[in-house]
């Protein structure tokens, strides 16, 4: 576990758009990870006739098959594949979804110094939706793009290429945050230089540091002046 980070520091006059990822960055991921780590191995080992570990053992094998993918986060794929009805069962426990602490705060100081924002995110549309109409933050956004529109996953850096075309950006003036290193990486390798990694995804784990982008628990570390 790294509890070492290099910590951001942020010249806002070098920024005029900020991409943030949607789960684990803005969202707490603890109902994520209940959803398919518990529920759904809960759900499907009672209707496969199952004991729960097996059934656990089996979907962790299954969701790590498809990682980084955009199959990864399809809920028609994976309705589909486990025979269940997972947008429904997301929306009936949406109680759990919570925005992260200072997140409207961060996203009310973005738009107060006029930059642009845009949530980029790999969770399909119909998460999106699930989350957008529980959590009510959709309106501070000037765009919200999900992979499943751009054509590949965001640790592509295909995504961010065809990300820049539709949305007219210029990338050596964005800052990006997101929870998954490998997202950061694609986008260091396309070129946006301002990059954030969120170090506490979730409210029920313990804070882990990058090793190698800097990293923040909270968004108002970002709201410091420098």
């Amino acid at each position: 576990m790294n509890r070492e980070r290099a910590k951001a520091a942020i010249d806002w006059n070098e920024i005029d758009t900020v991409l943030l990822d949607m789960d684990g960055t803005l969202l707490d991921k603890h109902f994520d990870d209940y959803f398919w780590e518990e529920h759904v191995p809960e759900v499907y080992a009672r209707q496969n006739k199952m004991n729960f570990w097996d059934a656990y053992d089996e979907l962790m094998g299954r969701y790590k098959s498809r990682e980084g993918t955009l199959a990864w986060t399809d809920l028609d794929y994976w309705s589909n594949e486990l025979g269940l009805r997972i947008a429904e069962m997301k929306a009936m426990m949406n109680h759990l979804i919570q925005v992260h602490p200072f997140v409207i705060d961060f996203l009310k100081f973005c738009r107060a110094k006029k930059k642009k924002v845009y949530l980029v995110t790999n969770a399909h549309s119909k998460t999106l939706a699930i989350k957008m109409a529980t959590t009510e933050i959709e309106s501070y956004f000037d765009a919200i793009v999900c992979s499943g529109e751009i054509g590949v996953a965001k640790e592509d850096v295909e995504f961010w290429e065809r990300l820049e075309t539709k949305l007219q950006i210029d990338k050596k003036r964005c800052l990006l945050a997101d929870d998954n290193e490998a997202v950061l990486a694609s986008a260091e390798k396309y070129g946006i230089p301002k990059l954030i990694f969120v170090a506490k995804s979730s409210s029920r784990k313990p804070v882990v540091y990058s090793k190698k982008f800097p990293s923040i628990i909270f968004f108002k570390e970002l709201m410091e002046e420098k």
